[in-house]
């Protein structure tokens, strides 16, 4: 518990603040290269921030010990394990390995068989709707994120795990994509590292949902609120609350859906609260 205790403590600074005892502490927390993992890459101690690509794609470069540079890449879950590789803007090209992982599978009976096989109207909604999530997504600011431990948005066990190959009505849909907190309806949200609040709406799937962009491509979505307490364009700082927790869109109850993606490839939540198991 001491040791836990002084991570976090580590974390409540800013990451170009770290101490020296810090170091590689963010390899060990964050390097899961499996499908909807996170792959660390060590870039050197160069003088100056490199600039790296995956899968055409900026990703996120931080100095982790004040010395190292580091590349935290988001794996979707579409990649295959193997050999995979990032490259530098200086020409390099760098190899790592992504492992594999299993996912297990969750049944959901719904209602609303409108929320399984829409007809056209919705479809042509959820297309328009998909489109500005997905733009959000891909979003790419400057700034440096003030923590890559997260904070948990809400306090409350965790449900739904991400990558859950899931069947709604009996017919397959798409994996999970975040990590569901079971908690009641009106439980404050907060932002789990300080961010720019970038897409706001009310969507057929995800119910009322908040975009927040923490920096560099790493990027939250938090989905079936009650009451969204933002507006596109705000400044969150770290614990900042952006809405309660509701039951909006596809959601057979009350609950949070928490989605974080880096380099538009979403990614498990649990990595970055330590609570991942392989």
């Amino acid at each position: 518990m001491r040791l836990l205790s002084a991570l976090l403590l580590c974390f409540a600074l800013p990451l170009a603040a770290l101490p020296a005892q810090a170091e590689g502490f963010l390899a060990r927390l964050l390097d899961q290269p499996v499908p909807g993992g996170v792959a660390v890459v060590d870039l050197g101690t160069g003088a100056q921030r490199p600039a790296a690509r995956y899968q055409g794609k900026p990703v996120l470069v931080t100095r982790e010990d004040g010395r190292r540079w580091i590349a935290v890449v988001g794996l979707p879950l579409t990649v295959k394990p193997g050999r995979e590789q990032l490259e530098l803007a200086d020409g390099r090209r760098l190899a790592f390995e992504v492992g594999s992982r299993h996912y297990k599978e969750q049944r959901i009976t719904l209602k609303n068989q409108q929320q399984v096989t829409p007809n056209a109207a919705n479809l042509a909604r959820i297309e328009r709707e998909l489109a500005v999530q997905t733009d959000a997504y891909r979003q790419f600011s400057p700034r440096q994120p003030s923590n890559l431990l997260l904070d948990r948005p809400v306090g409350g066990p965790l449900s739904s795990p991400f990558g859950l190959r899931r069947f709604f009505n009996g017919e397959e849909r798409n994996p999970h994509s975040g990590l569901d907190f079971a908690v009641p309806a009106g439980t404050p949200v907060k932002a789990p590292a300080a961010g720019k609040v970038i897409l706001v709406g009310d969507y057929f799937f995800n119910g009322r949902t908040v975009f927040v962009d923490h920096g560099q491509g790493l990027i939250s979505m938090f989905c079936h609120l009650s009451r969204i307490g933002v507006k596109v364009g705000d400044e969150l700082a770290r614990g900042a609350v952006l809405g309660k927790v509701g039951a909006t869109g596809r959601a057979t109850g009350p609950h949070l859906h928490w989605n974080v993606s880096l380099n538009d490839a979403r990614v498990d939540p649990s990595i970055f609260i330590g609570a991942f198991r392989p």
